[in-house]
This record gives structure tokens, C-alpha cells and sequence, in this order.
């Protein structure tokens, strides 16, 4: 079992950054990879970035590449996302998700709003 915990959306400004994180505990050690998605309004939910708990390679949504960064801190069993050069079409509830094995836990979701 693992629990996932996000924090840090907010309202923000066109241009603007946000840093979401994710905070996991339980079985971590049998995490294989972690990863952020995203609902905006009226669409599904759709992977934004995803990160390999041991070897750190990432990989991102065409749409994000080059604003946003996913990262870790190991010792803190946390998952950032960096998001630079938010635009309005970023607005979304973010979720985290931890894959162990074939199974999935997801977070509460965090909303995050871009105003133009």
C-alpha cells in the first residue's frame, strides 16, 4: 500500500511557476515509478511528466517539454513538479500516481488555475 499526498497548486498568472510535490509513504521501496497527470475541465486525465524511482529518467508530455521538470528527493520520498511558463491551457487538477508492479495508487489531486 502506498499514500500519496499533494500540495502546492494555487492560482497563478499567465507566465507564472508553481512547484507541485508529492509526498509518499507505505511499501516505497516497491515503487518502480512515479509520475504526474493531469484533468483540466471537461477533458480526461492525461500524463503530464513521469520519473523511475531508482534510475531518475523522466519522460514528459510533448506539451509541457521544456516548462515543466519532474523531480525527486529520494531521502524525502517526494516527487516534485517544476512549472515554469504557465499558460492558461495549464489549468487542471494535477495528480499524482505511483506504479508498484501492476498496481496503480493515485492521489487526492491538487487544482491548479492560470489565469490570462
Amino acid at each position: 500500500q502506498v499514500q500519496l499526498v499533494e500540495s502546492g497548486g494555487g492560482l497563478v498568472r499567465a507566465g507564472g511557476s508553481l512547484r507541485l510535490s508529492c509526498a509518499a509513504s507505505g511499501t516505497i521501496l516497491s515503487i518502480n515509478r512515479m509520475g504526474w497527470y493531469r484533468q483540466p475541465p471537461g477533458k480526461q486525465r492525461e500524463l503530464v511528466a513521469t520519473i523511475l524511482r531508482v534510475s531518475g529518467a523522466t519522460n514528459y508530455a510533448d506539451s509541457v517539454k521544456g516548462r515543466f521538470t519532474i523531480s525527486r528527493d529520494s531521502a524525502k520520498n517526494t516527487v516534485y513538479l517544476q512549472l515554469n511558463s504557465l499558460k492558461p491551457e495549464d489549468t487542471a487538477i494535477y495528480y499524482c500516481r505511483a506504479d508498484l508492479g501492476t498496481n496503480t495508487y493515485w492521489g487526492q489531486g491538487t487544482q491548479v488555475t492560470v489565469s490570462s
